[in-house]
C-alpha cells in the first residue's frame, strides 16, 4: 500500500494501491521527471469516475478535497 499525503496540509489522505497509483500516474500530469506532487479538483475526479477510476480511490480523493476546489 502506498500512504498518499495532502499538500496543503500535511495530513495523511491515506492509502492506495498499486493498481490506483497506477491509474492516478497514468491521468496526472508530471511537470518534471522527479515531480510527484498531483493537483486535483471536483472536475478532474468528475474526468476519473468516467475513466472508470476505482470507487474507493474516488471516494478517498473526494473525502479529502471536501468543499475545497
Amino acid at each position: 500500500m502506498i500512504d498518499i499525503f495532502d499538500k496543503e496540509t500535511g495530513a495523511s489522505m491515506g492509502e492506495i494501491s498499486e493498481a490506483q497509483l497506477k491509474f492516478l500516474n497514468d491521468q496526472l500530469e508530471e511537470e518534471s521527471l522527479d515531480d510527484r506532487d498531483y493537483y486535483i479538483n471536483p472536475a478532474t475526479l468528475d474526468a476519473f469516475q468516467a475513466k472508470g477510476a476505482d470507487p474507493a480511490l474516488l471516494a478517498l480523493l473526494r473525502e479529502a478535497l471536501g468543499a475545497r476546489e
